[in-house]
Parts: C-alpha cells; structure tokens; sequence
C-alpha cells in the first residue's frame, strides 16, 4: 500500500509539528488518497495550529488556466486565516508572511520535468525560512514519470531562472522531497529541513488512480499520460509552434498553421523513436497561441512507457519541423516567467546546446550523448541521497 507524506502525518502528527503554529504551502492535489484536503486536516487538528496559507503558480485551487496569469493572496473564507500567492507580487515569502509561524509544511505535486515551478516555489520557501530559522516539513509524493530514464540536459549555474534552481536534468526520478535535499546541500540553503518519506513507493511504479488519486497539479495536466511526454514537450513554450494548450490533450498534441503535418510524421516514422508512435490529427485552440486558427498538427501515443525518451523526441519531432517549414519555424524571444533577458527555449532546455544543435542542422544523436554523460555524473552523485532504490 501506497502511503504519501500527507497521509502518513494524517494518521500521526510528526513531533516537529505539535503545537506549532504552522503554515502551509500547498494546492489542488494536497489530498490523502482518500481526497481529504491537507488545510481540512490542519484546521481540525488538536496538536498543531492552521496560521496561514500559501499557494504557488495557478491558485489553491489550480484555477488559474494559463502561465504568467498572476494571483493576490485573501483571507481563507472557511478558516479565517491568510491566504498568500507565491504567484503574483511575491514568488518568496517575504518576512511579514512568515514571522507568525513556527513550522512551514510544504505538499506539492511535483510532474518530474524541471521547469515545472512548484519545486522552485518550494526552493524560495526554503530560502525564505532558513533567512528566518523557521523549520520545514516536506511531505513526499510519487514522481509520475520516475519509471523513465534520466534524460536531457542538466541545468547550468548561468541559465537558472525561476522554472530550474538546481543542477539537475530535464527529466528527472526524483521525487519532490529528495529534490529538496538535493537543494538543501548542493544549493547551500542552510534550511532546517525534515522530509516525510512515502511508505510502499516503487520508483518504478507507472502512475496509477488505484494508488493514488490522479488531483490535476496544473490545468494543462489532465493526466499521467500528459506528465510522461512532458519533459520533452515543455520545450515547446519556447516556440512558435503550439503545445495543444487549448484542446483537452495538451503537450500530447502539438502543431502550427504552417506545419506540414504529413512531411513531419514521414521524418518521425523513418527514425522509429523508441516507445512511442505518431499520427495526424489537427485540431483549433480554444485560446494560447493561434487561438481560433486551424493548426496542422499530430498527435503523440506514447506505446512502451519504460522505453520512451520525451526529450529526444520532442528535439527529433522540433528537427522534423524546421525542416519542413520553409523557414516559418522559430524560436522565441524574451521575456517568459520572469526573464527578461535569457532566451526561453535555453532556460527550459538548460543550456545552449539543444538550440544551437537544431539551428546548425546538426544529428542529434551528438546532444543525446552529452545529455548521457551529464546525467550519468548526476546520478552518481544523486545516489548518495536518494530515498528509494533507483
């Protein structure tokens, strides 16, 4: 049986937490496995106190749809306490926010793609408490994709932005509480930091509803199917070509008005991507780019879950595209989620090379071999602190 951090304090307050005035950085998915929320289960416990709330990118409650759409904090209507954004005029915590609590309790469902910004929300709130000497609990959840390989490249120091903080790789295993250790050590934080470990947790488990309840962490997540071609597709943000925000099977569908989708699947077909099969299917956004527009487009069926690679081919599908497009294909400028200055495809990708492979025309097979040899050192060094057998 599968317990998470949540539903493990749900049953047993941890000492760290008894009789402190806590607050709580969580969203939609912050649920037991039986969907009891982790505010109702504060709010209605004798042994700590519910002081304040705080949610990250897209709402406590996951409402807001798209990125960059920002939120302001309000008072809890049911629990009368502070409700504070991390998503708007503060990304950290500032010091008002915190000097009334004793313990800061963090439950986010993290997708195991390093831009997601949950974790980078987390990393700020670390920052934030260990300026203040507050402690932090974490409470570990499933990586949904931590059945798949370590893949692409490992963020450099000089591309960190708010979507990556840590020298870790575009698809990674880790779970959200080894990725705050993680920062905890290598980023020097200096925070007081306790992680609530899952019981009966398979780093090779495939998501499953009858584990857990699939919460949507993000409105353009429907589902585990979305998290697993998400490494890869996340990219897409950074270009001209739309990622299907505005259908109902995001980053599995992508596509663009002047995409020619019958010449991009031949290219597709004849590489035989491990894991994965393509097929046409236009489609009409309903907003985000080329709203309304008619997009030639295919779409992603992910066949063999443990062999897929959602980096390579994402690179391999942008490949097939800019070959294609008789020069339609581009790249996009600054600024996205807070730079002004780098460029977005580098900041998501983590470094250069990727943008620089595909604009010289390059074989990608080059950039698959050094994202191995990067990931490869981070593995060796990610063992000595991993919490499930790798």
């Amino acid at each position: 049986m599968l317990l998470t951090g949540l539903d493990i304090i749900s049953n047993k307050l941890p000492r760290v937490l008894k009789g402190r005035k806590t607050g709580v950085v969580c969203h939609a998915p912050s649920v037991t496995s039986d969907f009891e929320h982790i505010t109702d289960i504060l709010h209605k416990s004798s042994g700590c106190h519910l002081s304040a709330v705080f949610g990250p990118q897209h709402g406590l409650s996951g409402e807001t749809q798209d990125n960059m759409i920002e939120w302001e904090g309000y008072s809890h209507p049911r629990f009368n306490v502070p409700v504070f954004s991390l998503y708007g005029k503060h990304r950290k915590p500032g010091r008002s926010m915190l000097e009334n609590l004793d313990c800061l309790l963090i439950d986010l469902q993290d997708v195991g793609a390093r831009p997601y910004t949950y974790v980078w929300t987390m990393k700020a709130c670390m920052e934030a408490c260990a300026e203040l000497t507050i402690p932090v609990v974490i409470l570990d959840r499933p990586n949904p994709v931590s059945g798949m390989a370590f893949e692409g490249p490992v963020l450099k120091k000089n591309f960190y932005t708010f979507v990556g903080g840590a020298e870790i790789p575009l698809c990674h295993r880790m779970t959200i509480g080894e990725i705050a250790v993680w920062i905890n050590e290598e980023e020097k934080t200096g925070c007081d930091l306790t992680v609530i470990r899952m019981r009966g947790y398979n780093r090779k488990m495939i998501f499953d509803e009858r584990l857990l309840p699939w919460v949507l962490p993000s409105p353009n997540m429907p589902s585990p199917k979305t998290a697993i071609v998400y490494p890869g597709m996340v990219l897409a943000e950074a270009l001209n070509i739309s990622e299907g925000r505005g259908t109902t099977i995001p980053f599995e569908l992508f596509g663009a008005p002047f995409m020619r989708s019958t010449d991009v699947l031949n290219i597709l077909k004849k590489l035989s991507l491990p894991g994965c099969s393509f097929r046409k299917h236009d489609f009409i956004p309903t907003f985000n780019k080329f709203e309304g527009e008619y997009c030639s487009g295919i779409q992603i069926h992910v066949t063999d879950y443990s062999k897929f690679e959602p980096v390579y081919t994402a690179a391999s599908i942008f490949k097939a595209i800019s070959e294609t497009s008789d020069g339609n294909f581009k790249f996009n400028d600054p600024p996205y989620e807070y730079e002004d200055t780098l460029i977005p495809f580098d900041i998501l990708s983590g470094d250069d090379g990727l943008r620089k492979a595909l604009l010289s025309g390059h074989d990608l097979r080059g950039e698959r071999e050094r994202w191995k040899s990067e990931t490869d050192k981070f593995t060796a060094k990610f063992k000595s602190l991993a919490f499930y057998p790798l």
